[in-house]
């Protein structure tokens, strides 16, 4: 999906009593129930998790509640992932444009999620520490759910039918063709491990390093050309709701998204999560930290999580997905809600900033008339800000006034990412 779909427009701020009026506009009749669990086996200790179900997009409005689920699995030390846990959520919300209306709110999250993933792997790396970590985000907010991944930890969709659905994209160099190629052409080198006698075993890594991963949250020193720029996908829910499995690679190395999903059904959250786990270490033992949350997002009269799937399907019954306009009517939605299909409302996965940050000439403008740097949020003076575009070579604009902007240091770090000059060299 073009990245356009994810451009944030300007929002003066509204006052709070229209603000709410237009929430009670937008208000479905019926909101799901969320249910989760959460279980865990631990080898190295280096897998966090994050679960925080009482955010509000309205501060003091319950109706603008939201759900926040993420999985951080550490590597090289636990720092990347603790500080990952503690700071990213406020990193992505910080990004979020103020007075925004819910269809709105849900718009601009997919850049706010690239802006906040981007500023807590920057501020990570200033503290020095060479620990890294994948980072698997859901946002829930009713029926529409949003997910931002970097690394190899996994969220699948489960729902009625029996269909499994990945909502996210692993990360690693083996198995992704492109990321290796852009890893190459941004100044690293991928390879085997060379042991005495110059045979080579084990995935593909990044060098220096040996990194197996493309993305990741810090690893400052492996290089900046792993990036912490996550996929992002986002999905509304049919009205029959539906099942997320997050889990760290210690349960993906060992199962099967199906078979993960199918251990599972007919149990609550809290017993599927250990469930999923067992399997995991049924079939492959604990080898690795393993993570599991599950999430059952309910509707309000079926208190009961996604059942096996019937002997004979029915096709009108089967999830598939369809890709949608942002400005597509309300009809269309519930017409799709009500035969149990899943609607694809925004996807992205490129690693470059200047398409997944927007080109809004407005973008990146305060309230206060200053400009903002899309990815820090620190205030601009007009002469300070550089535009994402400026000098890239991947950006088909040629407008370097263009926003959105970016600081010296988030400039920075988009140049040293897209391999335009050594990691870690300061651009004076």
């Amino acid at each position: 999906m073009a990245s356009g779909e994810g451009r944030r427009r300007h929002h003066d701020l509204v006052p709070l009593a229209a603000l709410l009026k237009r929430e009670m506009k937008s208000e479905k009749m019926e909101k799901p129930t969320v249910r989760y669990g959460h279980a865990a086996q631990s080898k190295k200790g280096e897998d966090y998790f994050l679960v925080k179900t009482d955010c509000q997009r309205v501060p003091g409005n319950p109706s603008t509640s939201f759900s926040v689920f993420a999985i951080f699995d550490g590597h090289n030390g636990n720092a990347a992932a603790i500080f990952a846990r503690e700071h990213l959520l406020n990193h992505v919300l910080s990004a979020l444009p103020r007075g925004l209306g819910r269809d709105e709110w849900l718009q601009a999250l997919p850049r706010a999620l690239v802006a906040g993933f981007v500023n807590t792997d920057k501020e990570f790396q200033s503290r020095g520490e060479t620990s890294g970590t994948t980072a698997t985000f859901v946002i829930v907010d009713r029926w529409t759910v949003t997910v931002a991944s970097v690394g190899d930890s996994r969220c699948i969709l489960d729902t009625q039918g029996g269909a499994v659905t990945t909502l996210t994209v692993d990360h690693r160099l083996e198995e992704n063709i492109e990321e290796r190629e852009r890893v190459t052409a941004s100044g690293g080198e991928v390879g085997r491990l060379s042991i005495v006698g110059g045979a080579e075993i084990g995935p593909l890594r990044c060098w220096p390093g040996g990194l197996c991963l493309s993305r990741s949250i810090g690893d400052m020193d492996v290089g900046e050309f792993i990036v912490p720029v996550p996929y992002v996908k986002q999905v509304k829910l049919s009205n029959a709701g539906g099942r997320l499995v997050i889990a760290s690679d210690g349960i993906w190395d060992a199962v099967s998204s199906e078979v993960a999903a199918k251990s599972c059904r007919g149990l609550p959250a809290e017993l599927a999560a250990t469930q999923v786990v067992k399997e995991a270490l049924r079939t492959r033992g604990l080898k690795d930290d393993t993570t599991c949350i599950v999430v059952d997002i309910i509707p309000p009269d079926n208190e009961l999580p996604p059942t096996p799937p019937p002997k004979k399907h029915n096709k009108f019954r089967e999830l598939f997905f369809r890709k949608r306009s942002r400005d597509s009517a309300g009809k269309l939605s519930k017409k799709l809600s009500a035969i149990n299909i899943v609607e694809e409302l925004f996807e992205e996965g490129s690693a470059m900033l200047a398409e997944r940050l927007g080109s809004d000439e407005n973008s990146g403008q305060s309230t206060s008339g200053l400009f903002v740097c899309a990815v820090c949020q620190v205030d601009l003076a007009p002469s300070e800000g550089i535009s994402v575009h400026a000098g890239s070579i991947f950006s088909t604009s040629s407008k370097p006034w263009q926003g959105p902007f970016l600081c010296f240091d988030c400039r920075d770090k988009k140049d040293a990412m897209e391999g335009k000059r050594p990691s870690g060299v300061k651009v004076s």
